[in-house]
């Protein structure tokens, strides 16, 4: 969905200034010099109002701070009621080496994690996110409102000059005009359309109140507890150990009402929904949200998923020695050395790559065998493009969960369940 050039990156802020400018400025310079119906004073009122609207929801969408992480909030604040639910799992991120609150992902562009993280838009050039989304969604109303104005403006032009096409040409608009008209028709019932069904997608989000990436999440989930159905409502993971898989519903989803007001800003104040300097969420919220009745206390989101959980550090065999080796040869000694720098290759390293399972088709074929994760060999290291691994599943759309713009090894394979400070220890010994 998102490219991945950043050359490309750096001309979409630009190339959308430049298509505001057009459809809005130079659809006034036609309709002032169009003669048969010469633009009216409350059409230019309006066109530019909607124009100014656009313009500001824009700005504050590509320039807004999408969120960081405050140092307070660096380690989980675990509330008594809490640390009475042992079953309750906490995300840390490898990247900032801190707790990972709920909703938040690491963005592979901010290179942080971002507070109920959408998705990075590459036509903002910033995520949208807990702080940046009211904008994002204003911006996207406004530009729809705006342009399907302009729509119809355009075509009463067009009609016009359809209805006296059979007149001598010197009567009509000019080659110049037509040209004109023709480019901003076509230029903005693309947009439009496609704007609308972006609106569409977004307005979803809000009466839900779910974003792409937990849509992905739900999608995947479902995927997950059709093959466990078929398994016998287990699934396993690496090392052998089975984890059960059970339907379980999306959290946030706290009642329409409710979900937009979150979604907006945390306001109920209707009018500033739609206003464009509305104010901007406050920057300490965003990292708790309020959730249904529907699961019981310490389940927590996303699911449990047995292809998001690494590798476990490869255990030396039982019949290494851990003596000093003799070698009968120079040659028994180099063929033993090169043995032992395979395995290191292939043992997990776990602050740089992850070693990541095979697709789930491949490993079912493997099920006959009856070997466990412990007894055949792990998969290799693959790449950010490789589409080898489980982590390139795909929803309906198609889309994996790099394309939302988040770094897929980060948020692939999150369900490392480790106090920061052991976190830390680790990365201190692997030093």
């Amino acid at each position: 969905m998102f490219g991945d050039d950043f050359q490309t990156s750096r001309l979409a802020i630009p190339a959308v200034s430049i298509l505001i400018g057009f459809l809005a400025y130079t659809s006034q310079y036609f309709f002032l010099h169009f003669e048969s119906v010469p633009l009216r004073k409350d059409e230019v009122w309006k066109i530019n109002i909607f124009a100014l609207c656009i313009w500001v929801c824009y700005f504050r969408s590509c320039y807004v701070d999408p969120g960081r992480l405050p140092a307070s909030q660096k380690s989980a604040n675990t509330s008594p009621e809490e640390k009475a639910h042992a079953t309750r799992r906490q995300r840390w991120c490898r990247r900032c080496e801190a707790y990972k609150p709920p909703r938040a992902h690491h963005c592979k562009t901010c290179k942080r994690c971002i507070p109920k993280m959408d998705h990075h838009c590459p036509w903002t050039s910033n995520c949208v996110s807990h702080f940046t989304f009211p904008h994002f969604f204003r911006f996207l109303f406004y530009a729809v409102v705006g342009m399907g104005y302009l729509e119809t403006l355009i075509w009463e032009r067009a009609s016009i000059v359809w209805g006296n096409r059979n007149l001598p040409s010197y009567l009509g608009p000019s080659v110049g005009q037509l040209s004109h008209l023709f480019l901003l028709f076509v230029v903005n019932s693309i947009t439009v359309l496609t704007l609308f069904i972006l609106l569409l997608r977004t307005l979803y989000s809000v009466l839900f109140n779910v974003t792409t990436i937990e849509s992905w999440e739900i999608e995947r989930h479902e995927t997950l507890v059709r093959r466990a159905r078929v398994l016998g409502g287990y699934l396993e993971g690496p090392g052998g150990q089975k984890i059960r898989i059970r339907k379980q519903e999306f959290p946030y989803d706290i009642g329409i009402f409710s979900n937009i007001s979150q979604a907006m800003g945390g306001t109920i104040n209707i009018f500033s929904w739609f206003w464009p300097f509305a104010t901007t969420p406050d920057h300490n919220s965003g990292w708790e949200f309020p959730i249904n009745d529907f699961e019981g206390p310490g389940v927590t989101w996303p699911p449990p998923d047995p292809d998001r959980i690494p590798f476990p550090a490869t255990k030396p065999s039982a019949t290494e020695s851990p003596g000093i080796q003799t070698y009968a040869s120079a040659r028994e000694e180099v063929e033993a050395f090169n043995r032992r720098q395979l395995q290191d290759m292939n043992r997990r390293r776990p602050f740089s790559n992850v070693q990541r399972r095979k697709r789930f088709h491949d490993r079912v074929q493997q099920l006959d065998k009856n070997e466990s994760d412990d007894e055949r060999q792990p998969g290799p290291i693959y790449g950010d493009d490789s589409d080898d691994g489980e982590e390139s599943w795909r929803n309906a759309d198609g889309e994996r969960l790099r394309d939302f713009g988040v770094d897929e090894d980060v948020e692939f394979y999150d369900e490392d369940d480790i106090p920061l400070g052991v976190l830390m220890e680790q990365r201190r010994q692997a030093q």
